[in-house]
């Protein structure tokens, strides 16, 4: 279980939040400068801001308390953060990136945990390259190789596919969820797609202004979502079908005629 407290401001925006993730998923949701980017950030360490009062305890570990003076550093917190921009070591090659946090394995110990993850994430094909030869959607491959590889306790994931097609996505996301789950390891992922909630039946947390607004299974806190995604591909359908029948309308002679060659004339 995952549960913070925290009041943090930067500039005139103001993250205000306190909350009980539970859920082995739960996703993030709200549009751009809700701050699903700058609690994900809180969470693995990697922005304090202007933070008072602070606490975040996952799993019973304590891993920030205002109160005692605890903040403990990204690396001791067993959590990883993946973004959607990568990041990537260039001077690495994408063994040598995705290995990066396992220097205590031996050789050949950390080769297999390389190929593994690489093999999960769909780019083993990728293992020698560098940074600079990967597509958008290759990196941001490499990126969660890189995060799974120590099997870290909690997953943050701040729209990770976002350069990926949405077949390559949803088959990503489905193989990482299986491989989350049969490990224990708590997963939340900040997303603008409603899509992305209803596929893995997450806990959502709604995010509005730096407040959580709403929280709990996605049938419910994006009911409304989801009434507005049905009606968009209805009238979306009722579209192509209306272009499709004048197309088709449009395509057919004139009664009362016949075309030869190009060149319409009339019945004798």
């Amino acid at each position: 279980m995952l549960e913070f407290e925290l009041d943090s401001r930067r500039g005139s925006f103001h993250l205000q939040l306190s909350a009980r993730f539970r859920a082995p998923w739960t996703v993030l949701y709200g549009h751009s400068g809700s701050g699903k980017s700058t609690l994900l950030r809180l969470l693995a360490g990697l922005d304090r801001g202007d933070v008072a009062p602070v606490r975040i305890v996952h799993d019973d570990r304590i891993l920030a308390d205002s109160a005692t003076k605890i903040w403990l550093a990204p690396g001791r917190r067993r959590a990883a953060l993946v973004t959607q921009q990568p990041a990537l070591f260039p001077h690495r090659s994408v063994a040598a990136n995705v290995g990066y946090g396992l220097p205590y394995l031996r050789p050949s110990e950390r080769a297999k945990v390389i190929q593994a993850n690489l093999e999960l994430v769909g780019a083993s094909h990728l293992v020698d390259r560098r940074p600079e030869d990967l597509s958008g959607g290759e990196a941001q491959r490499v990126a969660l190789a890189r995060a799974l590889a120590p099997k870290p306790a909690l997953l943050l994931l701040d729209e990770p596919f976002s350069a990926l097609d949405g077949p390559a996505a949803d088959a990503l996301l489905e193989r990482l969820q299986s491989w989350v789950d049969a490990r224990a390891i708590q997963a939340v992922m900040a997303t603008h797609e409603a899509a992305d909630a209803f596929a893995i039946g997450a806990e959502v947390a709604l995010l509005q202004e730096g407040r959580l607004v709403a929280q709990g299974h996605a049938s419910h806190v994006l009911s409304g979502e989801r009434t507005r995604i049905l009606s968009r591909l209805d009238s979306a359908s009722a579209t192509t079908s209306s272009a499709a029948g004048q197309t088709q309308k449009s395509l057919q002679p004139e009664r009362g005629s016949h075309s030869a060659g190009g060149i319409s004339n009339p019945e004798s």
